[in-house]
This record gives C-alpha cells, structure tokens and sequence, in this order.
C-alpha cells in the first residue's frame, strides 16, 4: 500500500528528529554524567544518576568558602593554644626546678645537710636542667624560649608568632600575634652556683636570687596559662562561627522546578522539534 505524502512527510520528519536528537547528544554529552541523565531522560527512562541541582553551588558558595576560612582560623588558633600550652608546661618544670634548689639551698643553710662537692653538683645540675628546656622548648621547629634561636619566617626577634585567625587575606590584619618570653637572657649559670652554697653570704644570695626567679616563674606560668585557656575558647568559638554558616548552607539550598538536564533537554528539543507536544 503506497504511503500517501502527508504520510510520507510523517515518517521522514519522525526519523530526522530521532537522529538529530541521538546525534547531538553523542556529540555533546558523551561519557559524561550530565550526558547519560539527558539520554536516559529523552528515552523515557530513569536517570542512572541523581539529576544535578545549578542552584546550590551559585548561591551557597560564598558562605561555604567563608565557612572553610573561619575553620581554618579555628584550626590557626589552636595550634596557638597548644604553642602557649607547651610553653606553660615548660615554664612550669622550670619553676619546679628553682623549687628544688631551693629545697636543697633552704636545707644547707638550716644544717639539715651539710655542704659537700656532691651537693654543689646537684644544685648545678639542676641548673643545667634548666638551661638545657630553655633551649629545647620546641613547637614544630619554633623555639619558644630561647631568643638565640628567633627571626625566622615562623617566630621574629622580639619572640613574635603571627597567627592568621580572620577572613582578611592581608597578613597585617587577618589575625593576631602570639609573645614569647626569652629565658635564655636570665643568667642561670652565672647567677646560680653551687659552690655559694659554702659561705653564709653568697648561699643568702643563692635563696633570694632563687625566691625571686620562682616567683617570676609562677607568674609567667599563670599568663600562658591563661593564654593557653583564651585561644582554646577563641578556637570553639570560631568553629561555633563555621558551624552556623554550614547550618545556613543548608538552609539556602533551593530545589529548582528544573533541573539542569532538564533545561537542556528543553532547549535541544526546542531546537531539534518534539515527536508530539503536549496538546497532540
């Protein structure tokens, strides 16, 4: 049975479509994800994969990329924390130590122990002890301590360490710098000696000399201390910041009416014409 022309018309405008279509999505969207959503979407079937949203990374970006910025100040400032808390801890065996040499200094002059080579070697040992965490006070290769090893990158001569904690980029202003103490400049070995044990004079010295770098001690310790709880509650509140955004993240995603692959197919078909349209 011949084909009348206004069936004939049907079929090759059927057939131009379909391959039109097939044609421009293997040419465009081959391999890829988007490209398999918009093959199985003109072939009537399920996407393989989630379709893809265009409006959640647009309007959430900026807020994500705060949001990692200020989790990165978090992580900045607790690094600070744990520098200030190793230099409180390090203080703080200083300070125990003068505390022994007071001990044995204290014992000498009431005739608990009598003075003797051995003693003076175990006063100057523990002053050597003290000597040898100043220099070894370490945070990741920054001495904390010893101003014999500063002005670097890391820590500059004055015992400075720059810690970036804010959304400004500018090294100047996106955060704050963390103060060492040098101990390495107060004179341990030339201030404490054993062999002043030996002579009422100079052991009265060693205790006062000692009373007063204990006292210094301590109260370095308390302000690293109290430093070190600062940044630990400045860090949580940074992450509390981070938090929030990540909260308001999810609050600003939107689900379009369309997804992407849909507005593509909209387009490919508007171009390439449709096998039946809503109405026939």
């Amino acid at each position: 049975m011949a084909l009348t022309d206004l069936e004939r018309l049907f079929v090759y405008t059927t057939a131009n479509q379909i391959w039109q279509q097939d044609l421009l999505m293997n040419a465009y969207f081959q391999g890829s994800s988007v490209g398999a959503n918009l093959r199985e979407m003109v072939l009537g079937r399920p996407a393989v994969k989630p379709l893809t949203n265009p409006y959640d990374q647009a309007i959430t970006g900026r807020l994500r990329a705060d949001s990692a910025t200020i989790r990165q100040g978090a992580r900045n400032v607790k690094e600070a924390a744990s520098m200030v808390g190793i230099a409180a801890e390090a203080v703080g065996t200083i300070k125990s130590t003068l505390e022994q040499m007071e001990s044995i200094a204290r014992q000498v002059k009431d005739g608990d122990l009598t003075y003797s080579a051995s003693v003076a070697a175990e006063y100057d040992a523990l002053r050597d002890k003290i000597v040898g965490v100043v220099e070894s006070t370490l945070y990741n290769g920054i001495a904390l301590l010893d101003s014999g090893q500063w002005g670097t990158e890391q820590i500059d001569s004055s015992g400075n360490v720059h810690i970036q904690s804010n959304l400004s980029g500018s090294p100047q202003y996106g955060g704050f710098d963390v103060t060492f103490r040098a101990l390495d400049t107060v004179p341990w070995s030339t201030a404490l000696s054993g062999t002043d044990l030996n002579n009422a004079a100079t052991l009265q010295t060693q205790l006062d000399r000692l009373s007063g770098y204990i006292g210094d001690m301590t109260t370095q310790e308390s302000l690293y201390a109290e430093r070190e709880s600062g940044l630990a509650y400045q860090a949580t509140a940074l992450e509390s910041q981070a938090d929030l955004l990540d909260q308001a993240v999810e609050a600003r995603r939107q689900s379009p009416t369309l997804s992407l692959e849909e507005i593509l197919v909209r387009l490919l078909l508007r171009d390439t014409g449709t096998l039946m349209d809503e109405i026939s």
